[in-house]
């Protein structure tokens, strides 16, 4: 894992017909406190979709990668609450999850919108880098990072985990964050003819929990 670089954990999935009300609940009123109280966890936003394969996205932001492989956070992982066990076993559908590395990221401000780019092979970073300089000079561009997956080798395979039956992966994503719709669509649909082979969402944000002002470095 690359530990001079803030971590990341990056997660699309959709949920059962009917439960959006379930995932709310368990979100907003355990989860999200839950996993910023847990060392080393600076920041976490959720997402819903306006279009694209995924019904929500969403993300974690922590000092580096070796967080989310710490004895604290396995250790929440390994001993679900009830509320938890049901979500994972019941609720959660298609669950893509990956431990990334922030490889860059460019802007200071958060947007209300977001775009993904998900790809099923480590991208050319550089690349990535220069069209990120290039949408920045637009100022309905809030932000954007390049995220790729952290070593593998020492991620075991936790109780949640099991209860979900198994995660996809990812070998990189490119998010980037508008402060319109209209401009994260535009967005969203020039990403897709760029990167046909990948898996592009876009989406808007439902909330954002972090420590202070932590969660901009």
């Amino acid at each position: 894992m690359a530990s001079g670089q803030p971590g990341i954990l990056a997660i699309w999935n959709d949920v059962g017909a009917g439960r959006d009300a379930d995932f709310d609940t368990w979100f907003q009123g355990e989860h999200l406190v839950e996993r910023l109280s847990v060392p080393g966890f600076l920041f976490g936003r959720r997402h819903q979709a306006i279009s694209g394969a995924s019904a929500y996205f969403n993300f974690y932001l922590v000092e580096r990668p070796e967080v989310l492989t710490s004895k604290p956070y396995l250790e929440r992982l390994d001993n679900p609450t009830p509320m938890t066990t049901m979500i994972m076993s019941d609720v959660f559908k298609n669950m893509n999850r990956t431990v990334c590395h922030r490889a860059l990221r460019r802007g200071a401000m958060r947007g209300a919108y977001a775009v993904t780019v998900r790809f099923n092979d480590r991208p050319d970073e550089a690349a990535l880098g220069g069209l990120l300089d290039r949408l920045l000079t637009d100022i309905k561009i809030a932000s954007g990072e390049i995220w790729i997956v952290a070593d593998g080798a020492g991620q075991p395979v936790s109780l949640e985990e099991k209860i979900r039956g198994g995660d996809k992966k990812i070998k990189g994503a490119l998010m980037v964050d508008t402060l319109r719709q209209a401009d994260a669509e535009a967005l969203g649909a020039r990403l897709s003819k760029e990167f046909p082979a990948s898996e592009v969402g876009v989406f808007r944000v439902l909330c954002q929990l972090g420590r202070g002002t932590e969660f901009q470095t």
